[in-house]
């Protein structure tokens, strides 16, 4: 059986679906992005009068993203360390893989290897004017 879990502190999903779901063992987390719980805030980023993107900070993006990330799987009971496989969405491979990846290091470093897999994918665009977000699945099989 299938369990949704809505977390209290991450930001509000942009559609109709749990911010994650449990099917045994596994946690699947929906499309995790960088906004602000409670607002239309998207740390790191500028928009114009028109809500187009003028500039962006990579950087703060990646470090919010993955806060919320640990907030979903917190409150799904799982921890960091139970995340198996990430696939990734940046809007502009060219100019922000370099800086995603030395953060993703600084996050996964304290774990041991082997770390999750991952998949990076370039998107054209993301639902809202971001540019990066995480799929993340977490193996809540401790002790195994």
């Amino acid at each position: 059986m299938a369990e949704n879990f809505e977390s209290k502190r991450a930001p509000e999903p942009v559609g109709a679906f749990p911010h994650a779901k449990r099917v045994s063992d596994l946690l699947f987390l929906s499309g995790i992005g960088p906004r602000a719980r409670g607002s239309k805030e998207i740390p790191g980023v500028t928009l114009d009068s028109s809500g187009n993107v003028t500039t962006y900070d990579i950087e703060t993006q990646c470090r919010a993203v993955f806060e919320n990330v640990r907030l979903v799987l917190e409150d799904a009971g799982a921890t960091w360390n139970d995340i198996i496989d990430v696939t990734v969405f940046l809007t502009n491979m060219k100019k922000d893989f370099a800086p995603y990846n030395k953060i993703y290091a600084e996050y996964f470093a304290g774990r041991g290897k082997p770390n999750p897999t991952r998949t990076t994918i370039e998107v054209g665009a993301l639902p809202t004017p971001i540019a990066i977000e995480l799929k993340v699945i977490a193996y809540l099989g401790r002790g195994d």
